[in-house]
């Protein structure tokens, strides 16, 4: 079946104990809703609905999936509700926050805590080349504490990006939208072309599934720290493979950055997995160290950019 966009369930459905109020996002693997508990408590629902496995179309609420793609789909079906039960067990305040995963409709769900603020996808984007350095080390650093307990509990992200870690209204960063099932799907079925984001993967995520580690989600944090400094993602890792274009951050934003944090940087997207920071506290270790008085005029934007924050969100 060639890939295709699904339609979301219409607002105001029912969906278990929770009413589906509208479409928050949109992907090739899931949909994620906006929803109320019984309480009217807003709540996300992701979906499994890959696009190239299943079809619904408008007015329909079970997915069509054909024989041939049956088994890919329950397979995936499986690591989707394997991810749900292995996140639930995850209590930190830069975590997701997984309430609830149930069957429905011939596929899976997963509830969620709603969080209210921006993706850093989106500060990026609004602040585009002034993205400050202190902003990069206070956001990265609390988020990799929560990166630290994912890695505890002997599991991975595996789909760290901009997009995937979203700003509260206080500025907190929380980790969202886990690619572990995806990641599973994509390698243990030939038939599925893997649904990584370009430029934030590193190169292991393409080739050998048992060379995935800590140092996987390392390169993906390096690139999401890359985007805030550049504007956009790394190259490709694959294509850096055949031929790396990569430009050291260290030489084309020296005028910029501290020195410490472009390499650190750099450090991260090393193509080469032994070769990066092998784990997530040594990486934090090194974030926290302050830059160097020079920099310091680069970074005063932190507390006008919270204040400016709540004040967008209180305008809704």
């Amino acid at each position: 079946m060639s890939s295709q966009a699904n339609c979301a369930l219409p607002s105001g459905f029912q969906l278990d104990r929770y009413r589906i109020e509208r479409q928050l996002s949109l992907g090739g693997f899931s949909i994620v809703y906006l929803a109320y508990d019984a309480d009217g408590t807003p709540v996300a629902i992701k979906e499994y609905l890959p696009n190239s496995l299943a079809l619904r179309k408008a007015g329909q609420i079970a997915p069509q999936v054909t024989d041939d793609n049956l088994p890919a789909f329950r397979y995936g079906m499986k690591c989707f509700f394997e991810e749900g039960r292995s996140l639930a067990r995850l209590l930190h305040p830069n975590v997701v926050r997984v309430l609830n995963f149930f069957r429905a409709n011939g596929t899976v769900y997963m509830v969620m805590q709603f969080e209210r603020g921006r993706t850093l996808h989106e500060y990026i984007q609004r602040h585009r080349g002034q993205v400050s350095e202190r902003f990069i080390r206070n956001v990265f650093i609390r988020m990799l504490n929560g990166l630290r307990e994912v890695h505890a509990h002997k599991l991975l992200h595996l789909d760290i990006k901009p997009s995937n870690i979203y700003l509260r209204a206080d500025g907190t960063p929380v980790l969202l939208d886990f690619g572990a099932a995806r990641q599973t799907l994509a390698q243990e079925q030939a038939m599925l072309k893997p649904m990584y984001t370009p430029g934030f993967a590193s190169p292991e995520h393409y080739s050998d599934r048992s060379r995935l580690g800590p140092w996987s989600d390392i390169y993906s944090v390096g690139a999401s720290m890359h985007a805030c400094i550049t504007g956009s993602a790394p190259p490709r890792s694959d294509d850096r493979v055949k031929k790396d274009a990569f430009v050291s951050l260290a030489k084309s934003h020296a005028s910029k950055y501290s020195n410490q944090l472009l390499k650190l940087v750099d450090w991260c997207l090393m193509l080469d997995l032994m070769q990066r920071p092998q784990s997530v506290y040594t990486l934090q270790k090194e974030l926290d160290q302050k830059p160097r008085p020079a920099d310091a005029g680069t970074q005063s934007q932190l507390g006008s950019f919270f204040s400016k924050f709540r004040s967008s969100l209180s305008r809704g």
